[in-house]
């Protein structure tokens, strides 16, 4: 036990204590009056002043970048992304500014730079702490905000390329090293970097503005948007157009909208491609667009925007306004009439010769023919039709033909179509006489017109209520610049020497898989022209909501993919689109859409014009 004995003997000077506790309490109220005196009181703080010192707590200096770099759980790079660890921990003011997909550069320290996208982003505690009680619950709904510095925001980076400078450009190669612990990390803000981390082209087709959780992404440059630009040269490989695009979109997630923009730009003054692989003749593509709405032939009118909106595109290089050489190509269908007070451009009826069947013959086996029963028509009744009407024979002619009862029994006898086959096939191939020979001059004799450089043909078919004569007028149509296209004797070298793009919307009534022996024939002509395309400068436009409905010969050979909203699981299983891009197609709003396009760039995010830069939409 301590000695206390020097305390309590303490010998100090009485008057500096009470005599008694009145004296005690009056001794207190003077204290305390006296120190209410501003003189005291200034003098007290004069005292505190001269004893201690304050300091800024802040760090000096301006702070750069969203955050550093954290090694807590280690920094990798691996070949396999699964195995690769980038974390930042991201300071409590830019927090607000960081979203997944968000891009950011974390340097090297001899000056080159990694070029990241945020994959994830989570909150973790600062202190050891458990704030799933009811004491933190009540506390932070008493208060008026949370205070940041009891949590650390970690965000999870995704590589996508390392930047580095070759003389004056600015190139990218595989992510291939680890940046340092604590390397500050910042928003990637300068379209350069953007643009060559994503890889996207500075030239070509305008499809959007690059974008990041639905809104776009801004740069420090003018303007701050980032156009996004399918390639369009050869100067790397051929025009991504011949290699074939895709638009797939619900119905009001804006595909035709998007479509007639981006049709827009192909039909663009200052565009052509060469005649001929290594020519020197360079001439304007031609489009040919299948239309069952009947939306295309808008483009011939200007749309509904004002000057500032024409202005900020043409200051990104865009072509807007209606195009004049537009035609909309009518078939002439019996028992159907075309009307077209929603656009101004020039109408040209049409119909199909039933020549055109000697060549295509599964044109009229719509109805379900068996490979025998085709194998009759094609090469027994057709050939033998046409040896003895000649090439300019019609559709009730060879009716007529099938009705002979000779003729029957001569091919039955001698074994070469049994007579259930040819009564099969007789009966099969009837239902198309208001399709085939009417009225108006067949498309063989319009082909000038039909293919034109720089011209845009709508093919409407809205008003032409039979599905059966809707396919036939359209897949002989198709088949007839796919022959010609591909043929190395062509009968119409308009159509072989002009560059073409070929659009189809709801593509997937017409390039269906399917069992029948006229689905395999379609299915079969469209890869092959899917395959050589690139050669002969054709490109498909495939416009549709149900992509998993295209056949997938058809569908493996697209390269671009445009995904506007979707909500089908299989519709979206369908398109093959990174898994980081999947996940956001059901939630996009009008006009957002998802590009994947691996000849071109990265998978990005992208958001369309508000505007249509032709006519679209009916009053």
């Amino acid at each position: 036990m301590s000695d206390l004995g020097d305390f309590t003997e303490y010998d100090g000077d009485p008057r500096d204590a009470p005599e008694d506790a009145e004296a005690a309490g009056s001794s207190a109220d003077d204290s305390a009056t006296q120190s209410a005196t501003p003189d005291r009181a200034s003098a007290d703080a004069v005292s505190r002043d001269d004893d201690f010192e304050a300091y800024d707590a802040d760090p000096v200096g301006t702070d750069t970048g969203i955050g550093v770099l954290s090694a807590a759980e280690g920094l990798r790079i691996h070949e396999d992304d699964g195995e690769t660890r980038l974390r930042a921990y991201v300071t409590a003011g830019n927090r607000s500014d960081v979203r997944i997909g968000t891009y950011l550069l974390a340097p090297y320290p001899d000056g080159e730079s990694l070029f990241a996208r945020v994959a994830g982003i989570e909150y973790a505690q600062e202190y050891r702490a458990d704030d799933a009680t009811e004491i933190h619950a009540r506390r932070a709904m008493r208060s008026a905000g949370i205070d940041e510095a009891d949590f650390k925001l970690m965000a999870s980076l995704e590589p996508v390329a390392v930047l580095y400078e070759d003389g004056d450009d600015l190139r990218r190669r595989m992510t291939d090293r680890v940046p340092k612990p604590e390397t500050v990390v910042r928003h990637a803000d300068d379209t350069e970097e953007i643009t060559t981390g994503l890889k996207i082209p500075d030239s070509g087709v305008f499809f959007g503005h690059l974008a990041v959780g639905g809104e776009k992404v801004r740069t420090v440059a003018e303007p701050p948007t980032i156009a996004y630009r399918l390639r369009d040269d050869y100067e790397r490989g051929d025009p991504l157009v011949f290699r074939h695009t895709l638009i797939a979109g619900g119905t009001g997630s804006g595909k035709t909208h998007a479509a007639k923009n981006v049709l827009r730009q192909f039909l663009a003054e200052d565009r052509t491609y060469p005649v001929e692989a290594g020519g020197d003749r360079e001439v304007r593509p031609a489009v040919v667009q299948f239309d069952p709405q009947d939306e295309y032939a808008q483009m011939h009118d200007d749309g509904d925007y004002d000057e500032d909106f024409a202005r900020r595109v043409e200051r990104d290089g865009v072509a807007h306004g209606g195009h004049d050489d537009t035609l909309a190509f009518v078939p002439k269908i019996q028992g159907a009439s075309y009307d077209a007070s929603h656009h101004r451009a020039e109408q040209v009826e049409f119909t199909i010769p039933f020549s055109m069947v000697r060549d295509n013959p599964w044109l009229i086996a719509g109805s379900g023919l068996n490979d025998n029963q085709y194998n009759a028509l094609a090469y027994e009744l057709l050939a033998r039709f046409g040896d003895e009407y000649g090439q300019g024979a019609t559709y009730d002619q060879f009716t007529t033909f099938l009705d002979d009862p000779a003729l029957r029994e001569e091919l039955d006898e001698s074994g070469r179509v049994h007579e259930a086959t040819f009564d099969a096939v007789a009966r099969r191939v009837r239902g198309f006489g208001h399709v085939f020979d009417q009225d108006a001059k067949p498309i063989t004799e319009r082909i000038h017109e039909f293919v034109r450089p720089g011209g845009l043909t709508c093919v409407p078919t809205y008003h032409v209520t039979d599905t059966r004569a809707t396919e036939t007028v359209v897949l002989a149509l198709a088949s007839l610049l796919v022959d010609e296209k591909l043929s190395n004797d062509p009968t119409y070298d308009r159509i072989k020497d002009t560059p073409l793009l070929v659009g189809m919307d709801e593509a997937h009534n017409f390039l269906t898989d399917a069992e029948s022996v006229q689905a395999r024939k379609v299915i079969g002509k469209f890869t092959d022209a899917a395959k050589q395309g690139r050669k002969e400068r054709l490109g498909l436009f495939l416009i549709t909501q149900d992509p998993q409905d295209i056949a997938e010969p058809v569908f493996k050979q697209i390269n671009t993919t445009v995904v506007l909203n979707l909500g089908d699981e299989d519709a979206i299983s369908a398109v093959n689109i990174p898994s980081e891009l999947e996940s956001k197609v059901p939630y996009m709003e009008q006009g957002q859409m998802v590009v994947y396009s691996p000849d071109n760039s990265e998978p990005v995010e992208l958001i369309g014009l508000e505007h249509c830069l032709t006519r679209h939409g009916r009053d």
